[in-house]
């Protein structure tokens, strides 16, 4: 009875290989767009662990200086010869002109083995790595970079990341220009009972226990939170197709289920079948969609650690590794969203009496009572929706806002169109206006669910282009203020830049320092700058707070100004006192924005800088100059100093690199919003051309009185873009209060800063164009058939029991 009643039930699908190619190829895509983003998001936290195990900062405690000042050498002896096990480390960023390689010195005799990432020693050359000039290990991508740069011999490893070099003490002392400065100390995990404890052998030094997270990935955590939201959003919409596909069949299949009851199948075995039925489904869709994720991925990728590498500093590699996680992730992911498709359906099929199914009427009371519930949901999401909003804070709280508005406005959607329908029922007075709408009315439990996906994709294009454009928008306009130099100009060394600001003196209006050093404010890495006092900074420096004598103080040195980030990550204000590295404190004097960077920064007056931190790079400068003499200086600058064109960049350069960062920002973002527009519109295609199958009935009464099929098809035509454009109108203010979510409140929590929100209503008029273009597509074939059916066709309908 088994065998015969499964194939009972699979027949259906042979009969409609359509509706059945609609179902694996909608599970397939939701599947290949969230396995391929939780495969990028694999990659990225494996890299992210390979940086943390670097120097086991994942296993083992480090010792460094509460204010972040280097640990002086004495003290690492008076350490060592107390029988403390600890190895010194330096460690720096090394600026070779475009190409900045974060620099680490070791101690290969003292590290412990579980310290040493690096295979250092193991091939013989360990005299050459600790003798001049010394050994530099770094990745393959990292040494093609450092090509034809002056450095000690390159030696490739493939356990160091992009960007990161490892080399002896000594030498990272020399190249970095800290002689006798150690970071850190690594302290071996086994050590002797009874030592004397570090606070009396150096005062100052406390222990840091292990990071097993590390920085880099607490850092990027919003982004990546950020690709999974819009991989659940795109898997989501495609589960539409899904949850469409199948709600039609089960409603196809009421005469077969009423038959398989009528012969003594149990409900119970019958709903045991049909589960039966969908697992394979969701098993073999889900295979396919995690080889398409791979792909997916393949290509996202790149941008991804494009994007990581702009914003954050991170180093993801650009391919992907096979990973078991997200192969068992997207084959679960699609199995559970299968079931969750179909729980409705099975219920309903398990519940009823015997012959209900196979009475239109009961199926259709059974889904105004869905309908109801998804009223009762939506105004429940809502109002958690808004408490969070309003007193909620953090990340989660931030997308668990922006899913209730979502999921909330998707399920109220088939709600307010039917009581459109219905109104516009009772206003119209004409036989065919009337018939249109009480049909459109009739049709929308078989669309609702594909305009759900349109509305998520619609709402989700409105708030993410709305956030990327109010951010260009806005750092554009930063920028112009903050870029106010005519030139920028990088010297190779020390010496050079002494010469170089010799020579510029009185062939420029003014020659303005940009020295940095990196160190450790309020328990974050962060960069100290120094400010020169020039009416560029004091005319054109975007400030958020200030007081009426800011960069009065700032240049006496007795205040100093704050980014964003830090001022909102630690609640900081103006007149709060700052400890800076070194153990000097000062008062915050001001706050400024930062778009762009999620680490603090601290701006300093420069000669306060060059006091605390005399050992700071001098290299970088600013220059102030008439445009029309920009390039003859430039020219003249290259020729006088050798300067590759790196080291020489103008304003609009400068400018145009800062912005192609930024759009890369986004780009990952857009791809996806692109691809869940178009499952959308799949999703129209698979309802439409399954509803095409069972519109005759509906249709040949019609036809009868006198219709052309040429009308026929003009008002199913009319009948979709009514519904497309209604759809539309609803996801704007959805898609606004999501823009404005992103720009408020994840926007804060992810990156540290606030955008304020523009409107941008030629977008909408664009995606309105697109939307409709997509709306129209999917109707197309369905439309077509219905144009080419024979007169025959529509007869043979008053033929059957109906």
């Amino acid at each position: 009875m088994r065998r015969a009643a499964m194939a009972a039930l699979l027949s259906h699908w042979r009969r409609r290989p359509l509706q059945l190619v609609m179902l694996l190829l909608g599970l397939s895509l939701a599947t290949a767009l969230w396995s391929g983003v939780q495969a990028i998001n694999a990659e990225a936290r494996a890299s992210y662990d390979r940086a943390a195990a670097t120097l086991g900062q994942d296993r083992l405690d480090r010792i460094v200086s509460a204010t972040g000042a280097p640990i002086t050498q004495s003290a690492y002896i008076a350490l060592r010869r107390a029988g403390w096990l600890v190895s010194p480390v330096i460690e720096g960023t090394l600026r070779l002109g475009p190409t900045r390689l974060h620099l680490i010195g070791i101690d290969p005799l003292t590290m412990p083995a579980e310290g040493l990432e690096a295979d250092i020693g193991r091939d013989g050359d360990l005299l050459a790595f600790l003798t001049p000039p010394g050994l530099l290990y770094v990745s393959a991508e990292t040494a093609e970079r450092l090509s034809g740069q002056s450095l000690p011999p390159l030696k490739v490893t493939a356990s160091l990341l992009s960007g990161i070099g490892m080399t002896d003490i000594g030498t990272a002392q020399r190249l970095l220009g800290k002689p006798g400065d150690i970071s850190q100390l690594i302290v071996a995990s086994e050590q002797r009972q009874g030592l004397p404890p570090i606070e009396q052998l150096a005062p100052g030094l406390v222990v840091k226990t292990p990071d097993a997270q590390g920085d880099l990935a607490r850092l990027t955590d919003s982004f990546h939170l950020n690709l999974t939201a819009f991989g659940f959003l795109a898997f989501a919409v495609g589960l539409f197709i899904v949850y469409s596909a199948i709600g039609l069949a089960f409603e196809q299949r009421r005469a077969t289920f009423r038959t398989l009851r009528s012969l003594g199948l149990p409900a119970t075995t019958l709903t045991g079948l049909l589960l039966a039925e969908l697992v394979g489904f969701a098993l073999v869709a889900g295979v396919a969609g995690v080889l398409l994720g791979y792909l997916v991925g393949s290509v996202l990728l790149p941008g991804v650690a494009a994007t990581l590498q702009g914003l954050y500093g991170a180093s993801v590699p650009g391919t992907l590794t096979l990973r078991p996680e997200w192969w068992a992730s997207g084959l679960a992911i699609a199995l559970f969203g299968t079931l969750a498709a179909a729980a409705q359906s099975l219920w309903r099929v398990w519940r009823m009496p015997l012959l209900a199914p196979a009475q239109p009427r009961a199926w259709a009371r059974a889904s105004e009572l869905g309908l109801r519930l998804q009223a009762v949901a939506a105004i429940a999401l809502f109002a958690t929706t808004i408490v969070l909003a309003v007193f909620g804070s953090g990340l989660v709280v931030g997308f668990s806002v922006l899913g209730g508005l979502l999921l909330g406005a998707a399920l109220l959607l088939p709600v307010l169109l039917a009581a459109f329908l219905a109104l516009m029922q009772r206003v119209t007075k004409r036989p065919i206006g009337e018939w249109f709408w009480a049909d459109t009315r009739q049709q929308l439990p078989g669309l609702s669910l594909a305009l759900m996906a349109l509305l998520l994709a619609l709402s989700a294009n409105i708030g993410v282009g709305t956030m990327v454009s109010s951010f260009r928008l806005t750092f554009t306009g930063w920028l112009d203020q903050r870029l106010a130099a005519e030139l920028y100009v990088t010297a190779r060394d020390e010496a050079q830049a002494a010469d170089l600001r010799g020579w510029l003196a009185g062939r420029v209006d003014a020659v303005l320092p940009i020295w940095s050093v990196s160190g450790e404010v309020r328990g974050a890495p962060a960069e100290i700058f120094g400010v020169a006092d020039h009416p560029t900074y004091r005319n054109n420096w975007p400030l958020l707070a200030s007081v009426p004598d800011t960069w009065d103080r700032v240049a006496k040195g007795t205040g100093a100004l704050i980014n964003e980030q830090l001022s909102r990550r630690d609640g900081l204000v103006i007149g709060d006192s700052l400890m800076l590295p070194g153990g000097w404190t000062t008062t915050v004097a001001g706050v400024y924005s930062d778009y762009g960077n999620p680490l603090p920064q601290v701006m300093i007056g420069i000669d306060a800088l060059t006091t605390h931190y005399p050992d700071v790079a001098r290299l970088r400068y600013g220059l102030r100059l008439p445009s029309d003499k920009i390039d003859v200086i430039s020219e003249a600058l290259r020729e006088r100093f050798d300067l590759p064109p790196e080291n020489l960049v103008d304003q609009a350069s400068l400018k145009r690199r800062s912005l192609d960062i930024f759009e890369q920002t986004f780009s990952v973002t857009a791809a996806l919003n692109i691809l869940t527009l178009g499952v959308a519109g799949l999703a129209m295609f698979a309802s439409l051309m399954t509803l095409s199958t069972m519109r005759l009935p509906q249709l040949a009464p019609i036809w009868a009185m006198g219709l052309t099929r040429r009308q026929l098809v003009l008002l199913e035509l009319a009948r979709t873009l009514v519904l497309a454009a209604i759809t539309l109108l609803a996801a704007l203010p959805v898609g606004l209060g999501l823009a404005w979510v992103l720009l408020s409140v994840v926007n804060v929590e992810a990156f540290g800063w606030k955008l304020p929100m523009h409107i941008f209503p030629m977008d909408w008029v664009r995606l309105a164009a697109l939307a409709l273009a997509a709306s129209l597509l999917s109707a197309f074939i369905p439309l077509r058939q219905l144009a080419a059916v024979a007169p025959s066709d529509l007869l043979r309908v008053f033929a059957n029991e109906r």
